[in-house]
């Protein structure tokens, strides 16, 4: 099969624990797109936070495109069009709020180009070092979101999350895609968005088949593309059950996972022929 897009997870994936593109990962991808390949970044990361690396592979040079919020916005990154956008109505996002509070966990959303929360925490913190974006705490979190969101996270250690997510999920099934990007993250999107479904709208629109895309990611929101794609591949550092959902298992994010995968089953094959 000669594979005509490799769609990336950032985080843990992509990127090393501090960040960064490796030398060997950032030339493999750089080879595979001077052959044809499209490389497709693909996160739970808004926009913002995603383009210094997708100017980092220069994504625009060769056409190539951004799925932001798991999904929730497509992005040509040649022309800046947004192909796809999906938001949550401010009734949506306050009811969210209204959950929140009922299960006792934080809660924030992005307004502009800013991370509103009511609560000083150390999540939020960790999603504005990720994002590059600043926070913004406010007294009220129902009255700062007047106008559609994106997407909305809940906040809490990993222990108490993986309960709220169970009980949400059965709660919103059919109103909200829901689920974890982080074992602290506990994201929520239009219902049936995920990076799955936009992965799918954009090769229809490119006219690529699934059986010609590698997806590559470590975490729970990246299980619905590893699933439809044609090589859906887990990190080694991902979670043993993720692992067993994926046709491939690669390395770990910090030993050059990414860089091995399109090494093997792009660029070795491209010099065959």
């Amino acid at each position: 099969m000669a594979y005509k897009m490799i769609v990336l997870d950032l985080d843990d994936t992509l990127l090393r624990d501090d960040h960064t593109i490796s030398p060997r990962t950032k030339q493999a991808l750089m080879d595979a797109q001077e052959a044809g390949v499209k490389v497709v970044l693909a996160s739970g990361r808004p926009t913002y936070g995603m383009i210094h690396i997708a100017e980092e592979l220069r994504l625009a040079d060769y056409g190539s495109f951004i799925l932001s919020f798991n999904g929730a916005k497509i992005i040509d990154w040649r022309t800046k069009e947004e192909l796809f956008s999906s938001t949550l109505s401010p009734e949506t996002v306050h009811q969210l709020d209204a959950l929140s509070k009922q299960e006792n966990v934080l809660i924030h959303t992005y307004v502009g180009d800013e991370i509103i929360t009511e609560v000083e925490n150390e999540f939020t913190d960790i999603e504005s070092n990720i994002t590059g974006l600043p926070i913004k705490l406010v007294p009220s979190f129902v009255d700062a979101v007047k106008d559609p969101v994106v997407k909305v996270l809940m906040l809490a250690p990993s222990e108490e999350l993986v309960h709220v997510e169970e009980k949400l999920q059965k709660q919103l099934d059919g109103q909200l895609s829901v689920m974890r990007s982080k074992p602290y993250f506990l994201e929520f999107t239009e219902v049936g968005v995920t990076k799955g479904t936009s992965l799918d709208f954009l090769i229809q629109k490119l006219g690529i088949t699934r059986d010609e895309v590698i997806a590559m990611g470590d975490s729970y929101n990246d299980v619905a593309m590893i699933e439809f794609a044609g090589l859906g591949v887990a990190m080694g550092n991902a979670p043993e059950d993720i692992k067993k959902l994926a046709n491939h298992v690669t390395d770990t994010n910090m030993n050059d996972g990414v860089a091995k995968v399109v090494e093997e089953f792009v660029l070795n094959r491209l010099a065959v022929k």
